[in-house]
């Protein structure tokens, strides 16, 4: 399997806790966070993985170099801001399977990865991980019918519900319509332009979920992510 990870953020709400780091390489429990995200693609037998890079790349290129723990790494770096769908669309050039798994390099999801491979092969629609959470006013709200994502709610809407949780399997070529190097939502360009036209599968995770760019959810990852 192959993987994107999204790791060229500028980190902002966490500049002040980590100042001189790539916000990916910020330390949980002594470790970067990134190479818990990659340690945790290494067990789930992921062969390669494509890092897209932004803000202070060769800090996360000199740490890892080519390889992490047999898995292939590669590099791409972009100059510019590319919003998650320019940075997405420039990372599945360089990837060589038919698909790739996208991950944020903030944010530990520990999916079925092997399930959702499956359920890839059977379907091959473009498939967005969601997940119920108890407040949803930070996060905006997906809708989902019979295994449909069909729409997305914006953020602000108290309650619970499921929501975006920023991991993705795509066709290699999902994006092929935007122009390579120039900036655009994964969210609001794609998916939401597109709900109604192209169908989106929605694979609910209920699994531990933690944003490491929020202040108070890197404190909590300290403990919880602890010994990974």
């Amino acid at each position: 399997m192959e993987a994107i990870v999204l790791a060229g953020g500028l980190g902002t709400r966490l500049r002040q806790t980590v100042p001189d780091l790539p916000k990916p390489m910020a330390p949980i429990a002594g470790r970067p966070f990134l190479e818990i995200l990659l340690s945790m693609l290494a067990g789930k037998r992921f062969a390669r993985v494509v890092i897209s890079l932004g803000y202070m790349s060769e800090k996360i290129i000199s740490h890892f170099g080519a390889s992490y723990r047999g898995m292939e790494l590669v590099y791409e770096i972009d100059p510019l801001p590319l919003g998650t769908g320019g940075a997405i669309r420039a990372a599945l050039a360089r990837c060589t399977a038919d698909h790739a798994f996208v991950f944020n390099g903030d944010t530990y999801i520990d999916l079925d990865t092997e399930a959702l491979e499956r359920y890839w092969q059977i379907k091959k629609n473009p498939l967005i991980v969601v997940r119920k959470v108890k407040e949803t006013a930070r996060f905006g709200c997906v809708e989902l019918r019979d295994g449909r994502v069909t729409a997305f709610l914006e953020k602000g809407r108290d309650g619970c519900g499921l929501i975006n949780a920023g991991c993705y399997v795509l066709p290699t070529d999902a994006l092929d319509e935007f122009p390579m190097g120039k900036p655009f939502s994964i969210e609001s360009d794609y998916f939401v332009r597109n709900a109604q036209s192209i169908r989106f599968d929605g694979f609910v995770y209920s699994g531990r979920f933690i944003d490491i760019g929020v202040p108070d959810d890197y404190a909590l990852a300290q403990s919880e992510l602890a010994g990974l």
